[in-house]
């Protein structure tokens, strides 16, 4: 069996095909064909889309009421996406503030252990740490070099070792354990909060609901709605106060979450 595995290998080494015999096909065949991708979702686009698909259904409050909806939806979406990468980026900060703060234990010297691990690090991560690295060097101002937020502790903590003559890795190790603290109780806030976010969702999923339900009665409150001024000027009152709410509670628990 393994002596099947290994001839089988080597007749895919043998027809593997080279660079120069890629560039023969790709002259023969011609280029790769473009293939058309749907633009990326932007604000502008779903406010038009929600525009138009409110303009359709309920004329035009609808379509005010689409558009407020397509902007809100989309900045709920950002927001959670930020959210994650805030989580991400403050992981991977965490991770190369301990491999300075080991590079630190085994003695190298700070330049040396900032460009070491400048050199395995994250991209924020590695471009903080070749400006500390090259402000040490030159014996300029650390905390000025640093230009990204989460690294403006370890400039501190290193400008005031070289200030007090105290032991950086020592120093770095308390920033290190601050920041495990500080992540661990945003994420025991942000489970708790699990609740209230599902109860956000429901809450401005009610008045749909409802719209659903009076239409399967009999009621036709879509009519009503989008048959008269005041029910227009209804429809986009409610959809700007069911917004501002979920906007609203949005920002109160994505606040207590942040790390």
């Amino acid at each position: 069996m393994a002596t099947l595995i290994l001839l089988v290998l080597a007749a895919v080494l043998l027809i593997w095909p080279t660079a120069t015999a890629s560039r023969r096909l790709t002259a023969l065949i011609g280029p790769p064909r473009r293939v058309l991708r749907p633009p990326k979702p932007s604000t502008a686009l779903l406010v038009i889309a929600g525009g138009v698909v409110g303009a359709a259904l309920l004329g035009v409050g609808g379509a005010i009421a689409g558009a407020i909806s397509g902007a809100v939806a989309w900045r709920y979406w950002r927001s959670r996406q930020q959210l994650r990468q805030r989580a991400t980026a403050v992981d991977e900060f965490a991770e190369t503030l301990r491999a300075l703060v080991s590079e630190l234990r085994a003695g190298a010297h700070p330049v040396i252990a900032a460009e070491t691990v400048a050199a395995n690090a994250p991209p924020g991560g590695a471009e903080a740490m070749r400006a500390i690295a090259a402000a040490a060097r030159m014996g300029g101002d650390v905390v000025q070099a640093v230009h990204e937020p989460l690294f403006a502790d370890v400039a501190h903590a290193w400008a005031l070792a070289q200030r007090h003559g105290l032991p950086l890795a020592d120093v770095l190790a308390a920033v290190v354990r601050d920041l495990d603290q500080r992540v661990r109780f945003a994420r025991q806030v942000h489970a708790r909060m699990a609740g209230p976010r599902t109860s956000a969702v429901v809450l401005a999923g009610l008045p749909l609901a409802g719209i659903a339900l009076g239409q399967a009665v009999g009621a036709d409150p879509i009519r009503m709605l989008s048959g008269s001024v005041a029910g227009q000027a209804l429809l986009v009152l409610g959809v700007v106060l069911l917004c501002t709410g979920f906007l609203w509670s949005g920002r109160l628990t994505r606040q207590v979450a942040l790390p």
